[in-house]
């Protein structure tokens, strides 16, 4: 890790609130705005480093886009870094979501965002697409990452499971690189989930398995466990949420649950803080507070492990082509799921001249993109407002 320079915790504090504000469009976009900030414009670190991280925290617990923002402050400056950076993307979406869950609450009805997300997602679109073409180079390094990109990509449309398609394209890397230079020894420890991890989310299970009244460390037990085992998108995460609070805990109804999964959606920053929501429907303001610090703790604890060891995995040869081969999943994962974005999000001409005047705007210019994300905004407000 280079040395933290003066100035750098600012730094980390001033970007990553910055974008805990305006990260719309889920992780794909929070990926494409961290490499739009931290490579091209302030140059913090390289695509090559920058394609690293994301293949690896690709393969820990937790939401990936929260533990690459961790993971980047901690990189820049330092363990204070860490917290503040990680903290800082948080917040700003745990207390949109605060608010709209007391509004929820006391009127029982979700409120319209419609228009502005209308002029949102496009935008989003543009700059995951800009990020994408940057990281092409960074991510796909021969014909054999390429195959394992485009495979990748490929089998995603066909449901297949996303730590599955990473594990089998490092795998996979790993055994056509050792065909060709002969010789070596296959390296675990790539998969970086802590050995201690199984024994704790069965604890965790045990003390919250027979609740059936709300109890508040019921509630933080149950956020953490999701926190410490959860992988996959905001799909998988309803999966855990229905298993844990509409089935056995009978806390929250279905309905409460997919408005509670569509409002960390329409809202910017981490998809997990619908945590926040149930916790606040279940606890009021201490819930909210509770769930969100559990079910986030874990990608700190997680990141601060994969810091120690990812800059061994990168010198040790057959760990590097796993990581390359997981890098190249990574680059396929991100394509495909741009690609499933953009079919909700373009719409009709007036959002695909939307996206592509971002990518452009993204390219030739260093406007910032905080007002690219407003000024979608206004946009998608203006234009439902006049048709």
């Amino acid at each position: 890790m280079p040395p933290i320079q003066t100035g750098a915790l600012s730094e980390v504090a001033r970007l990553f609130f910055k974008l805990g504000l305006i990260a719309f469009g889920g992780p794909a976009a929070h990926t494409a705005m961290m490499r739009e900030e931290v490579v091209r414009r302030r140059k913090w670190t390289t695509d090559d480093e920058f394609m690293d991280l994301v293949g690896a925290t690709a393969i820990i617990p937790g939401p990936n886009s929260t533990e690459l923002a961790i993971h980047l402050s901690n990189q820049r400056a330092g363990w204070r870094g860490l917290l503040i950076g990680g903290a800082l993307f948080i917040i700003p979406a745990a207390l949109a979501v605060l608010a709209i869950a007391w509004g929820y609450k006391r009127w029982g009805e979700t409120p319209e965002l419609l228009w502005m997300l209308y002029g949102i997602k496009p935008v989003a679109i543009g700059i995951v697409a800009f990020a994408v073409l940057g990281l092409l180079r960074s991510a796909i390094k021969g014909p054999a990452t390429g195959v394992v990109g485009v495979g990748v990509a490929v089998l995603f449309f066909f449901g297949v499971n996303e730590l599955l398609l990473l594990v089998a394209g490092g795998l996979l890397i790993v055994i056509i690189r050792r065909q060709i230079f002969g010789g070596g020894r296959f390296t675990t420890g790539l998969i970086v989930v802590p050995p201690f991890a199984a024994p704790i989310v069965g604890s965790f299970q045990m003390a919250v398995s027979t609740a059936s009244e709300y109890s508040a460390l019921t509630l933080f037990l149950t956020f953490l466990k999701i926190g410490a085992i959860l992988y996959g998108s905001g799909y998988v995460l309803f999966a855990y949420l229905n298993v844990d609070f509409v089935e056995r805990l009978r806390w929250t109804s279905e309905q409460e649950l997919l408005d509670a999964v569509a409002i960390g959606q329409i809202t910017p920053g981490p998809v997990f803080t619908t945590a926040t929501f149930i916790g606040y429907l279940e606890g009021s303001w201490y819930g909210a507070l509770l769930a969100t610090v559990a079910i986030f703790l874990p990608s700190f604890l997680f990141v601060a492990l994969l810091g120690k060891i990812l800059p061994i995995v990168q010198r040790t040869p057959w760990a590097r082509a796993a990581l390359d081969g997981v890098n190249a999943a990574s680059f396929g994962l991100m394509a495909a799921v741009s690609v499933r974005l953009a079919d909700s999000a373009v719409v009709d001409p007036f959002t695909g001249v939307m996206a592509g005047g971002t990518f452009l705007i993204v390219w030739k210019t260093s406007v910032n993109l905080a007002w690219i994300v407003l000024g979608g905004a206004l946009l998608g407000v203006a234009y439902k407002n006049i048709i």
